[in-house]
């Protein structure tokens, strides 16, 4: 059985006023809203026609609800969460753990005596949180280390002052060296830094990397004294056209910039920030947990695998994703777990649940391959 959720809507400040409520049909109320949550996370669970939450749900019978072999894989925990996001404003700049460094990290915590909701506390829970971000429309964020060369290159065509011993240890390979450099400088350090970063953007003329020159002048003038401006400058600015995605697995260094978004990770809410925030940063934990190896290609695009339907491989062990595209027609959708199913346009009817954009159902573990109708576009999520 197939039934509707009913998802709540988080209003982070980095959030669109506009986005959300568009993709919804629905008037903005001048708020910001940044997230919609689908899934049985703790802390904002979705709610079921029964008036329970899935997470309660969950919690009382976890193989009714996952299927048998999914509760055994999980130990009894939603192995998924799902979000339309909604970027107005960058996010901070961050990573996330393994499932070894948060099984840790958990533990020293809880040992510590960190109250889970406290602002200084590092991890939450004790899962990983590999992630995809899919883009409904041009969408625009700074994945993974950039290739050394590349970075040198654009380092050479601002020429900012102050940043030669930066180059040089780039030069020599020394990416770990020169990020931990940045992130362990105080704010005074790092504000005349950033204000020549800024100039030397300002007087760049060049077309070779106007779309880095652009978000670092806005970050410049935005963060004037933060650290995450600096590291930006390391990372890859990605573009992402609509259904184009990045995967982002433990230890990458991320930051979404702006746009509209499917996201999907695993049920964690464990991250490591590094800049472009007010929040607390943990720099010898961030760097404990970071994957130091470039990233030539962040960019992800969907397997075809016929009759309407693509798949995003990640390898990942926590979900799996294919997208569905109906044209006043019919798609069987298989897949091991409990299963999200989320329409992002048109009207997708999903079993007897008729879905309009932004709108999602739940099919239980046990239930049948998903029966799919009508024209437009949804995800299915499920556990593999």
């Amino acid at each position: 059985m197939v039934v509707r959720l009913q998802n709540t809507i988080r209003d982070y400040a980095w959030g669109s006023r506009t986005a959300l409520p568009e993709l919804l049909g629905l008037e903005p109320d001048g708020t910001p809203q940044a997230e919609l949550w689908m899934g049985a996370h703790e802390s904002a669970p979705s709610m079921l026609p029964s008036g329970d939450s899935l997470y309660d749900v969950v919690s009382a019978g976890p193989a009714d609800v996952l299927g048998s072999e999914t509760a055994e894989r999980f130990d009894g925990r939603f192995p998924f969460l799902a979000k339309l996001l909604a970027a107005a404003q960058p996010l901070s700049i961050q990573a996330h753990p393994s499932r070894e460094q948060a099984i840790d990290g958990y533990a020293r915590d809880e040992a510590a005596g960190i109250p889970r909701d406290a602002g200084d506390r590092n991890y939450k829970d004790a899962w990983p949180k590999p992630e995809i971000l899919i883009a409904l429309e041009p969408f625009d964020a700074l994945v993974g280390f950039r290739p050394l060369h590349s970075t040198v290159a654009l380092l050479d065509a601002l020429a900012p002052e102050g940043f030669d011993e930066c180059t040089d240890l780039l030069r020599n390979g020394k990416l770990q060296d020169v990020f931990t450099q940045i992130m362990s400088n105080d704010r005074d350090t790092i504000r005349p830094l950033v204000a020549a970063l800024g100039e030397a953007c300002a007087q760049y003329s060049g077309a070779a990397f106007e779309l880095e020159r652009e978000t670092l002048a806005k970050l410049c003038a935005d963060f004037p004294d933060d650290p995450g401006v600096l590291a930006a400058l390391l990372l890859n600015r990605v573009r992402l056209e609509r259904f184009e995605a990045v995967y982002l697995p433990a230890g990458n260094v991320h930051a979404y910039l702006h746009g509209l978004g499917f996201e999907v990770m695993a049920n964690s809410d464990n991250v490591l920030r590094g800049g472009l925030t007010s929040k607390h940063i943990d720099v010898p934990e961030l760097v404990s947990v970071i994957d130091f190896e470039p990233l030539a290609n962040p960019v992800l695009t969907a397997t075809d695998l016929g009759d309407g339907i693509a798949s995003y491989e990640t390898g990942c062990e926590y979900f799996a994703i294919r997208r569905v595209q109906l044209d006043d027609d019919e798609r069987t959708v298989d897949g091991i777990g409990p299963r999200i199913i989320c329409c992002v346009d048109g009207l997708v009817e999903a079993g007897d649940v008729m879905l309009s954009a932004g709108q999602s159902a739940f099919a239980a573990g046990p239930e049948g391959p998903c029966s799919l109708r009508g024209s437009g576009t949804a995800f299915v999520v499920s556990a593999r």
